[in-house]
């Protein structure tokens, strides 16, 4: 996996939670899970919702928004009829939207002992750094690129300087039009 799909990877995972925030989800939790045993996905997002309707409406909001938002739709959503765990299938992360008591039981976070947790503003913290250091290399790529280009600036601020020699006289007068309102046009006709 690229650098760049790893990074709309987590853009995408970072809605996705945002969403659950949003609608009430309980202990959210995002498990990025290790590379040597990640051959299902990278991420896991894992919420728990009060009620069988609240879970349905997570999911249902979090597709909602990936759609709308960034064209992302799931692979494959099961679960949805029960609402007791539904999960969204996105191929590089998966949405887990459990009842408490299935979450408990199930205990995903458990289960994949590797995986590392993160709340939602760690990922945040973390998406930002990572997104903030590509954009200072590229900030420094691009001002190293136009070190050589310094010397075709030259000529245009030696130009520059020659223009600021000029006399006052040589420099052509610019021409200032009063503008009249039109309340002071008719007045000064009546007068």
């Amino acid at each position: 996996m690229t650098t760049e799909t790893k990074q709309q990877t987590r853009i995408l995972v970072q809605a996705a939670a945002a969403v659950c925030e949003d609608k009430k989800g309980a202990d959210t939790r995002i498990l990025e899970l290790d590379p040597i045993d990640a051959g299902l996905s990278d991420f896991f997002l894992v919420t728990s919702a009060a009620n069988d309707r609240q879970a349905v409406a997570i999911a249902d909001e979090i597709e909602h928004k990936l759609k709308k938002e960034f064209g992302a739709y799931p692979n494959s959503v099961e679960g949805r009829r029960h609402g007791e765990w539904i999960l969204l299938d996105y191929v590089d992360f998966v949405v887990h939207v459990f009842l408490a008591g299935r979450r408990a039981f199930y205990d995903i976070e458990r289960l994949r002992k590797s995986a590392r947790p993160l709340t939602p503003a760690e990922f945040d913290a973390e998406l930002k750094a990572a997104l903030a250091a590509r954009t200072r290399a590229a900030r420094t790529k691009a001002a190293a690129k136009a070190r050589p280009a310094g010397a075709k600036a030259a000529p245009a601020a030696k130009v520059k300087k020659a223009a600021k020699k000029q006399p006052a006289a040589a420099k052509a007068p610019v021409a200032k039009k009063a503008a009249k309102s039109p309340a002071k046009k008719s007045f000064e006709k009546k007068n």
